[in-house]
């Protein structure tokens, strides 16, 4: 049996709507997307076989969204939302159909082919950002994502760009791709919306003492941890480590 037929028949077997199904299962297995109560969205999502493995894995307490220009058959548990995710219109309504935490945007889009590699790839890339930008626009802090992109000249750019975003990304090649694909998927973790960087210098004052002992301030609304440093103290800090909900600094030394 070939390594297409093997993906496509265990799909039919197991009740799934395409052998993209195992793609997914393998890059939760490997990056944790996946979990019970999270909220995902699933942006090119027709005809849902990436839905079926979310909703399995969210559980009845989780959320699942799936967003296309086409119809998607009905999926128990799972909610859809009909429309071109570069439109607000569509990106609003996932907001309000999804809520306002996020924790995990999936994209498995891709161009209809011409068969010219050069061609591909750009139309892959230009899609994969418009799901970067969604991805961006609705993900909480510290969330996740997931999209594919075929190999190729700009594919290194694409990926500079949303590691400036997230704590890390990786590049994974599922063992469901066809053999003869050029599609991998770059898997992003820990959206980071924090307000400062790692080096920033800036002042601040510390508003409370953490758990540890810590003093902890505030950059409009972001947690910073800052040894030494006391309740009510105003200090000038450098940044040192920047995580999605919370960083570390240390005091400047005068």
């Amino acid at each position: 049996m070939s390594h297409k037929d093997h993906y496509y028949n265990k799909a039919k077997q197991e009740g799934y709507r395409s052998r993209s199904a195992y793609k997914l299962t393998q890059l939760d297995r490997e990056e944790n997307l996946l979990g019970e109560g999270k909220t995902v969205v699933d942006l090119g999502a027709a005809p849902g076989g990436w839905l079926q493995v979310a909703s399995e894995a969210v559980g009845e307490s989780g959320t699942v969204v799936g967003v296309d220009l086409q119809r998607i058959d009905p999926i128990d548990g799972v909610e859809t939302v009909r429309g071109d995710v570069t439109d607000e219109s569509t990106r609003e309504e996932v907001r309000e159909v999804a809520g306002d935490s996020v924790d995990v945007v999936l994209s498995d889009m891709a161009p209809n082919m011409t068969g010219e590699y050069s061609v591909d790839h750009a139309r892959s890339v230009h899609l994969a950002r418009q799901a970067f930008e969604t991805a961006l626009d609705v993900l909480d802090s510290g969330g996740d994502f997931a999209v594919k992109v075929f190999e190729g000249r700009d594919l290194d750019d694409f990926r500079d760009d949303i590691d400036e975003e997230f704590q890390y990304v990786r590049t994974l090649g599922p063992d469901a791709s066809r053999d003869s694909s050029s599609e991998v998927y770059l898997v992003a973790k820990g959206r980071t919306t924090a307000p400062v960087d790692e080096g920033d210098t800036v002042e601040v004052e510390v508003v409370d003492e953490g758990s540890e002992g810590d003093g902890v301030a505030k950059v409009d609304g972001y947690t910073l941890f800052v040894p030494g440093a006391s309740a009510g103290e105003t200090v000038e800090i450098e940044v040192t480590e920047v995580k999605p909900r919370f960083g570390f600094a240390e005091p400047v030394e005068e």
